[in-house]
């Protein structure tokens, strides 16, 4: 794991500080559009992808880690903690898909799905959790789709690693209530990113139509969703999937 746009710490968080967030998958389209969303909101936000970002700002720092990759998870989270002491929230964006029938589907593709969507949620969650386990507070929001409820032709390995996901999500909220982490999922639609741009458009035009609201989403669709799972007021709620476009 390499470190990227680091800033010296400034010695010590004041007692109001900013709460620190760790988003993965940040180097581009939802999490980089949520990194932005939030460091506008000033907060401390950490974010990672396997690759280097051009993303600077004074509160971003930048993490090349693979959240499938144990040792680095663990090296990326025991650095946060070192650099700013706790972790208040963490958005598990970091994901990937294809689109093939499951005949048609090499093993190698599948595994590289299951273990980034599903591995990667349980890895980075795991390692959050030890550290808002100490401030006995926490926001975890971990990204499902709306290919799990629409039961999408095509998407059958990424819809079962997203229920893999959302199942995660419940469980582990029960196991954290006690100390005070909520633990919340958020199903996008489609919206404009690398993860749909190889997708034919008729496609996307015929899932859209399965859906009550049929438009693309939007990256502010999200964010608006994970503001409210993060919000201090949203203490009670845990353990819920929230599907965009009606799903």
């Amino acid at each position: 794991m390499t470190y990227e746009n680091e800033s010296k710490p400034d010695g010590g968080a004041p007692a109001q500080a900013p709460q620190v967030m760790l988003i993965t998958g940040a180097r581009k389209g939802i999490g980089r559009s949520l990194a932005e969303h939030y460091l506008n909101g000033g907060y401390l936000v950490a974010g990672c992808s396997r690759e280097s970002s051009d993303l600077v700002h004074e509160r971003y720092w930048h993490l090349q880690a693979d959240v499938a990759d144990e040792a680095q998870v663990i090296e990326m989270v025991t650095s946060i903690k070192r650099r700013w002491g706790r972790l208040d929230i963490l958005i598990n964006n970091a994901g990937t898909a294809a689109m093939n029938h499951t005949v048609l589907t090499p093993w190698k593709t599948a595994d590289h799905i299951l273990s980034t969507n599903f591995a990667g949620t349980f890895l980075c969650s795991r390692e959050a959790a030890k550290l808002m386990m100490r401030s006995r507070w926490g926001r975890i929001v971990n990204l499902s789709t709306i290919a799990v409820p629409l039961r999408i032709e095509g998407e059958a390995v990424y819809a079962a690693s997203k229920s893999a996901v959302e199942t995660f999500t419940r469980v582990l909220a029960k196991e954290l209530a006690p100390f005070g982490i909520t633990c919340n999922a958020v199903g996008p639609t489609p919206i404009e990113t690398d993860l749909i741009r190889g997708v034919p458009r008729a496609k996307i035009d015929r899932l859209i139509e399965q859906l009550p609201l049929q438009r693309l989403g939007a990256f502010a669709d999200v964010a608006n969703v994970v503001d409210f799972f993060i919000s201090e007021r949203s203490d009670y709620i845990t353990g819920q999937v929230l599907y965009l476009g009606g799903a």
